[in-house]
């Protein structure tokens, strides 16, 4: 619209540019720059960021001038967070593990947090390829599929999230048992922001963490900022066996049908519970978009519930069905 003169922001006074660290994960600098760049001079721009490295440091002094910087200071709960760090004999032994402490802990839901979206695609199929139920979250995922992959961790459909720290920017899992660092984030700030979705709403969390000898200093540098000691355990102690995560409890069935369509969550559990098969306690989250809609349905009962919703209708009207892996 900027470029066919359909759009004109010369008299906007007030720019925010909100997540900003998210913004520059997902690629989008370029872009937004692009759009700054036809706003006033005069405008007042506020930023917000939840970590504020020197390339946020650099936008800011390219979209700022002379800024007045608040910050708020962390408020998770580190007594109510086990942290356990393991040291490996090189980078090599990383992936070994991961799969060492994901055997040995069997985490029910866990993030597994990565410094590069490469490292996280990586890890997310090594572990697929080892049937753990797993997906990535990283900023080469289109809107679409980043809505679909934090769907279905969040209503139980996936067991195992390996994600970068920003495109993992809001994420709030109830009841997310365990975080592994796959690899230290260089700045101790980013790892307590990363810990801290774990132990929340007064329940015990779980961290673990993974680090080289040559990272010794990022371990120091958490010590520091945290002012405690961490605790650093053996890694050949772990027991793995043949654990594996246990299989998600639920499946996500996607419907082609959503806010456009006037499709509300009761249509769904409607269509879901009419008639004899499937009860409202087998039916969990239910998730409205502009175009799909997505419920989760108890893992025993999915195949029957896929049938129903693909055979019936939706307030009067067939909707396409499918399951999503």
């Amino acid at each position: 619209h900027l470029r066919k003169g359909t759009l004109k922001l010369d008299r906007v006074d007030t720019l925010v540019l909100d997540e900003a660290d998210r913004m520059l994960d997902m690629g989008f600098y370029d872009d937004i720059a692009e759009i700054v760049a036809t706003t006033p001079d005069s405008r007042q721009t506020l930023l917000f960021s939840a970590t504020y490295p020197d390339e946020i440091k650099t936008i800011s002094a390219s979209m700022q001038r002379n800024p007045c910087r608040v910050s708020v200071a962390a408020t998770h709960t580190k007594s109510r967070i086990e942290q356990v760090f393991y040291e490996i004999a090189g980078k090599d032994k990383r992936l070994g593990a991961l799969i060492t402490l994901l055997g040995h802990y069997s985490p029910a839901s866990c993030v597994i947090f990565c410094n590069t979206r490469q490292q996280c695609q990586e890890i997310a199929d090594a572990l697929q390829a080892r049937n753990y139920s797993v997906l990535a979250l990283h900023g080469d995922l289109e809107q679409r599929e980043r809505d679909q992959v934090l769907v279905q961790f969040s209503n139980r459909s996936c067991s195992i999230l390996v994600a970068t720290d920003v495109a993992a920017r809001g994420l709030d899992i109830k009841d997310l048992e365990a975080v592994i660092n796959y690899e230290l984030s260089p700045d101790p700030e980013v790892h307590v922001h990363r810990i801290g979705r774990t132990g929340r709403a007064g329940k015990a969390g779980l961290a673990l963490s993974l680090y080289t000898a040559a990272e010794t200093y990022r371990v120091n540098a958490i010590e520091d900022y945290q002012e405690s000691p961490v605790s650093v355990a053996d890694i050949d102690s772990l027991h793995a066996g043949h654990k594996h995560v246990p299989e998600p409890p639920m499946v996500t069935l996607c419907i082609a049908g959503g806010r456009k369509n006037k499709v509300r969550p009761g249509d769904i559990l409607g269509a879901l519970t009419a008639g004899p098969g499937i009860t409202g306690e087998q039916v969990g989250k239910i998730d409205i978009f502009d175009h799909q809609a997505y419920v989760a349905i108890e893992r025993s009962i999915a195949d029957q519930a896929l049938e129903k919703l693909s055979a019936g209708k939706i307030k009067g009207r067939y909707f396409k069905a499918r399951k999503l892996r």
